[in-house]
């Protein structure tokens, strides 16, 4: 991999992408709307060239994208702008991927695979049952019917520097303040959650060999129940004052008065629910995968939020 583009750099799944790329000695550009927030994270790293503009230009994108580049597709947008956003980039990146050669790894969510109550594996037949689940099928199914090379690359929910649009985000963001902290779901349910780094590094070493694209590979996280969950982020955050478990009601009456939280209504099943990937087929494939511990990756985490709060 000689050169290598981050779309939604300045992300959380998006850094540590091009954070993972320049440690591996790729040339790498970061690529996002906020140029501010794209030289706070990079401009000292010589590996990484900056560049601003919107995917939603076709322009910005066939500047950005060079001849034979691997494009991660990390680009993050608001649910409520998602019916005229998410395809539209698809499209616009099919289009300047096949005139430039170029390859293309979608970081993807589990939204796709619908309510399952077994570990799901990748060659289960997804039924979303959620309009954004739809969307995201049809943007799995638009790239892979196109001429450009790409891997699908489902995550679960997740954590890490610069994830700021997470659950496990708001959770921190409360207990970081000293205040209660909200956690969307079930206390007493296992859920899966992935810190970006190690989903970073599955994503590149898969693309490191062509046999592996034109195919959807499940990126597991590690497994761990609300209540457990707890007493890591209390360690790590010192909170005294405990978390508010928020159900689907609360979240159903917030969304008369917010429109992201009546988008992420729909997504509530999730949290009764919690879909878990079935991660046999990577770990066959890289054989050896290793997860950075909860404590660890949430004092990162922590320490990251921090210090954006400092700088502000």
């Amino acid at each position: 991999m000689k050169h290598a583009v981050v779309l939604g750099a300045s992300g959380g799944i998006g850094y540590a992408l091009t954070m993972e790329l320049a440690k591996r000695g790729v040339k790498v550009t970061a690529f996002a709307r906020d140029r501010e927030k794209l030289n706070r994270l990079f401009t000292t790293n010589a590996q990484i060239t900056i560049s601003s503009g919107d995917a939603l230009n076709e322009a910005n994108l066939y500047d950005v994208i060079e001849s034979e580049a691997i494009v991660f597709h990390a680009l993050n947008f608001p649910y409520e702008e998602w019916h005229n956003t998410q395809m539209n980039v698809i499209q616009k990146i099919i289009k300047v991927a096949e005139e430039k050669r170029a390859k293309v790894v979608l970081a993807d969510n589990i939204y796709a695979y619908g309510k399952q109550r077994n570990p799901v594996p990748e060659n289960r037949v997804k039924q979303p049952i959620a309009k954004k689940g739809e969307i995201r099928l049809q943007m799995e199914q638009e790239l892979l019917k196109s001429k450009v090379p790409v891997i699908i690359a489902h995550l679960p929910d997740l954590f890490g520097p610069h994830a700021t649009n997470t659950l496990l985000h708001e959770t921190l963001k409360g207990a970081i303040k000293g205040k209660k902290a909200n956690y969307i779901g079930r206390a007493d349910l296992v859920r899966e959650f992935l810190y970006t780094s190690d989903g970073a590094e599955q994503m590149i070493d898969l693309a490191m060999k062509d046999n592996r694209f034109n195919q959807n590979w499940n990126i597991p996280g590690q497994l761990i129940k609300g209540d457990d969950l707890f007493k890591h982020i209390k360690e790590v955050t010192n909170t005294e004052k405990g978390f508010r478990v928020v159900s689907k009601a609360m979240i159903q009456f917030l969304g008369l008065f917010n429109s992201q939280m009546r988008e992420l209504v729909e997504m509530m099943y999730l949290n009764e629910t919690p879909v878990h990937l079935d991660g046999t087929k990577i770990g066959s494939e890289l054989k050896s995968i290793t997860h950075t511990s909860f404590k660890e990756g949430l004092m990162e985490t922590v320490k990251s939020m921090k210090a954006i709060e400092e700088n502000r």
